[in-house]
């Protein structure tokens, strides 16, 4: 929009009478001249606390009229405030910032009405151009009159004229040739941008919107792709490229005065006073893991291991950059390898939904590039650009592979570099550039036989390469378990999901309709309200089990995440050593083999878990508690804990049976023996006596787990080194043992395993005294 040199005049006039005396705005301009920035970013407040609410008005819904007399001023003042800051020619370029109230958009809200306005729209960039320069003004000499000429170019993100042709003259008027003087013309680097809606933003069953954003200046390379940003600009729209023919459509950009990046933070909760404080209080309770991992997911019966694993995920280790350039990343990453209708999937959506930033894709839905970035040919223009993929999307965030067996092997190799170094390096076409991709990678796959079979080894069900099972921190098999009292649960828990009405399907409605809880709480409670329908009724002993609220669940998960940077003690440190010594002599000699190689990388996954137990607990070290507490997470992982518990039950039942058919058939025999109607007491006492003795059998061979076994071995061979003793009696190994284990162990064990060790040539056994033989 051209407008006139008097307008203009007018408009600079006003701005000059209004900022006449303001300290705040020669502050930002002292600070843009100590920055040697070239772009002073004008606060709207400025406008708002001098009284010209009525000007900002006028600024927002026709910034054409006004940025270019806000520029001359601000250029005026500048040079009178510094005179040797800018060269002759030269102007100080605007950007805005302060409260755009209704003008603060997104892309999907980018409608007709805000053509020619100034808007501020958040979103995440997903493609970046090339840095091009374009001309300004050019110069050009004609050899025949020894006469320059020049010629200024101006388009539609000018802010003064109207715009004029891109073709460079080649004669004058006067049909001589031209000669162009490249040294001497005007350039400025343009470049374009394509911004996307916000994922957990977008509206449910629509694609997300898009808009392009134009960028020059100083403004180029001030974000990349995955980026979150907030750009204010001038929503304008293009003539379409039509030939000949008008059709009305216009294409529309967004002309970008300034680009302001969003932490990861925009998105964080707010805090009230109350909130910190029940956030104290349920860190200092004892049972806070237990308490968090119930709230995780609900709806899901049992999991509580893979519960509180993902709670660990979602809180994360301290991520740190060493001095030498070596990085050592802080996210943890899990995957779940079970039988189909295990709630794998659920577990996914509750992270989702838990997470503050979380992206899901399928596997044989995703390809390696899509995953992690691609380059890809620009259709107007022709050329080169990088977009970015979904691990890069979900940086300083979660993302979420379902069937991740069905990925093709090149596709699976891509992530390879995302779940270690965390970056993703390109060197495609031409472009050679790295992207961030700092994200905890959760998988749900399926066995390689569809359904898992206990007669191999975890790591041939699986079917997947040792390089990329070290990747993950923790690997868990779930199974579906015949169990008839499991069985029963479940079916229970389930019908109580079917049955309960929630408050969308008819109450009060207290979600959105994105389904989000509603911001405020109708009572200040943090724990879910217990309902009879939803939660079953509480009979007998049976008491009402705590849950937080989603809402606050998300609070505390993000302020212990980002607030919270525990230290590692020297005890925890040895703690962790010790551990880790364990898991590698133990690793070879389990009876099925662990889930995951235990490798270096399982030290930094203890650290790492360790670390994230710290920071459920707000404290500020790692402590040995801590320590403990990723350890049994750990061992349920690598030792398949549910497979063996598992194995343990079915035992117990054919035992069971096994015992309950030799009392029958001891008690025929026992009546065919006898002559005459057998007494009922006597019946009785020989079932009993039956009994007692079929109970005695299995409590003589207790089954140890393997990582008690290897708890014992390392609590006797550690008083053996300290004390060198040459023989020991059975008690005071006992004594030895239990002073070290947080679960004592029974005589029954402790005989059971010496006498293990016997049959292995470990040990001599003499009446109650053990002679070492190695």
């Amino acid at each position: 929009m051209d407008i006139s040199e008097e307008q203009r005049a007018i408009n600079k006039k006003a701005f000059s009478e209004l900022f006449e005396t303001n300290d705040l705005l020669d502050e930002d301009i002292g600070s843009m001249i100590r920055n040697k920035r070239n772009r002073l970013i004008f606060q709207l407040s400025h406008l708002f606390q001098s009284g010209a609410e009525h000007l900002a008005r006028r600024l927002l819904q026709n910034p054409s009229e006004y940025i270019q007399p806000l520029s001359d001023f601000i250029t005026d003042r500048t040079r009178s405030i510094d005179p040797k800051f800018l060269k002759e020619g030269e102007q100080v370029l605007i950007g805005f910032d302060g409260p755009f109230v209704s003008r603060k958009v997104t892309p999907r809200d980018l409608l007709s009405e805000f053509i020619g306005s100034m808007v501020k729209v958040e979103g995440i960039i997903t493609k970046c151009s090339l840095v091009r320069p374009k001309v300004v003004k050019s110069v050009h000499y004609c050899p025949t009159t020894n006469q320059f000429t020049s010629r200024e170019y101006r388009d539609i993100t000018s802010t003064m004229g109207l715009p004029t042709g891109s073709v460079y003259p080649t004669r004058d008027d006067n049909g001589n040739l031209l000669v162009t003087e490249y040294g001497m013309c005007n350039y400025k680097d343009h470049q374009t941008l394509s911004m996307q809606e916000v994922p957990e933003n977008s509206a449910p069953g629509q694609l997300p919107r898009t808009v392009d954003v134009i960028a020059e200046d100083d403004l180029v390379d001030s974000c990349k792709p995955g980026d979150r940003v907030a750009i204010v600009g001038i929503y304008k729209a293009i003539p379409g490229k039509s030939q000949g023919s008008v059709n009305g459509v216009f294409r529309t950009v967004l002309i970008a005065n300034n680009v302001s990046l969003l932490n990861k933070e925009a998105n964080a909760p707010v805090y009230s006073a109350e909130d910190l404080k029940q956030i104290k209080q349920i860190s200092e309770r004892e049972d806070t893991f237990e308490l968090l991992s119930r709230s995780l997911a609900p709806s899901i019966y049992g999991h509580s291991w893979i519960k509180k694993a993902v709670i660990l995920l979602m809180l994360g280790g301290t991520e740190k950059n060493l001095k030498n350039g070596t990085h050592l990343r802080g996210d943890i990453n899990m995957m779940m390898v079970g039988d189909p209708s295990v709630a794998k999937s659920q577990l996914l959506r509750a992270i989702m939904n838990i997470a503050p930033l979380a992206i899901s894709t399928t596997g044989r839905g995703s390809s390696g590039v899509g995953l992690t970035a691609a380059v890809t040919t620009d259709q107007e223009t022709g050329e080169r650009r990088l977009e970015a993929g979904a691990m890069v999307l979900a940086d300083r965030g979660v993302i979420c592979i379902d069937e991740f067996d069905k990925m093709n092997d090149q596709d699976r190799v891509a992530i390879h570099e995302v779940m270690e170094q965390q970056t993703v390096t390109i060197a495609k076409a031409g472009i050679h550039a790295s992207l961030n991709a700092r994200c905890s990678v959760v998988a749900a796959a399926n066995p390689i036989y569809g359904t898992y079979d206990r007669s191999i080894t975890p790591t041939k069900n699986i079917g997947l390469p040792d390089s990329l099972l070290s990747r993950f921190d923790l690997l868990f098999i779930v199974l579906d378990q015949m169990d008839p009292v499991i069985d029963r649960k479940i079916s229970d828990h389930v019908l109580r999901m079917h049955r309960f009405r929630s408050a969308a399907d008819g109450g009060e409605d207290s979600v959105s309709m994105y389904g989000r809880e509603d911001e405020t709480d109708a009572d200040g409670s943090v724990f879910v309200e217990f309902n009879r329908m939803l939660h079953g009724q509480t009979k007998g002993r049976r008491v009402h089990v705590e849950a937080l609220k989603i809402k606050f669940l998300k609070k505390y998960i993000h302020y212990a995440k980002h607030r919270i940077q525990p230290d590692l003690t020297d005890e925890a440190s040895e703690y962790i050593a010790t551990a880790y010594a364990e898991l590698r002599n133990t690793g070879g000699s389990t009876r099925t083999g662990g889930t995951l190689p235990i490798t270096a990388r399982t030290l930094e996954t203890i650290i790492r878990l360790s670390t994230a137990h710290a920071k459920l607990k707000l404290s500020k070290q790692v402590l040995k508690s801590d320590v403990e507490a990723a350890l049994k997470v750990l061992n349920f992982a690598i030792y398949h804990q549910e497979l063996t518990d598992m194995e343990e039950r079915e035992q117990q039942q054919e035992k069971e049976q096994e015992r309950k058919r030799r009392a029958d058939g001891d008690g025929n025999e026992h009546g065919n023996r006898r002559k005459g109607k057998p007494d009922a007491g006597d019946a009785t006492n020989t079932e009993d006596a039956a009994e007692a003795m079929e109970v005695d059998e299995p409590a003589a061979a207790p089954t140890i787990s393997a990582e008690r076994v290897a708890a014992f071995r390392s609590a006797f061979e550690q008083h053996r080194h300290e004390q060198r003793f040459e023989q020991i009696t059975i008690a005071e190994i006992e004594q030895v043992v239990n002073a070290r284990a947080a679960v004592p162990y029974l005589r029954a064990e402790i005989t059971l395993l010496l006498e293990s060790w016997r049959d292995e040539g470990r040990v001599m056994i003499v009446d109650d005294t053990i002679y070492p033989t190695y």
